[in-house]
């Protein structure tokens, strides 16, 4: 995989709970210890959309943070890639239908990866954010 001219730098990711039971979190903290050490790539989680090129987004969204997910979004710079983490973010998962949720997350921000489970490995993270990470790269070649 070849970096491009805008992408020399590391791959920074934010994430945004927009209403999950904290699996995916403790996943993607576990994704991110010395065991795994995704630094070594060039990926680190900020704490700015400002200064992201990933969204990391968990949970369905319930209805009190679908106006900070949509904020969120638009603070991050283009080119930007949206990833849906877990079951929840994908179809509501056992919350689905709920009275309190506004949909998953592609009802309210586009997704461009979606990585399953509840909740998903570390190791199926990190191939996530490596997905994310070619898609911005396809895209900043078609800008250029």
């Amino acid at each position: 995989m070849k970096l491009t001219k805008s992408f020399n730098r590391s791959l920074w990711a934010f994430h945004f709970n927009s209403g999950s039971c904290n699996g995916c979190e403790i996943e993607i903290v576990a994704a991110i210890t010395p065991r795994y050490d995704p630094e070594r790539f060039g990926i680190k989680l900020v704490g700015s959309p400002r200064h992201a090129d990933v969204l990391l987004v968990t949970g369905p969204v319930v209805r009190k943070m679908r106006d900070r997910l949509e904020r969120v979004y638009q603070q991050m710079a283009d080119p930007k890639v949206v990833m849906c983490i877990g079951a929840c973010g994908t179809s509501g998962g056992p919350f689905y239908d709920s009275y309190n949720l506004d949909g998953p997350i592609d009802d309210i921000i586009p997704v461009d990866v979606y990585v399953p489970g509840c909740p998903p490995r570390p190791e199926a993270i990190i191939h996530g954010v490596v997905v994310a990470q070619q898609k911005l790269e396809r895209l900043e070649g078609e800008k250029a």
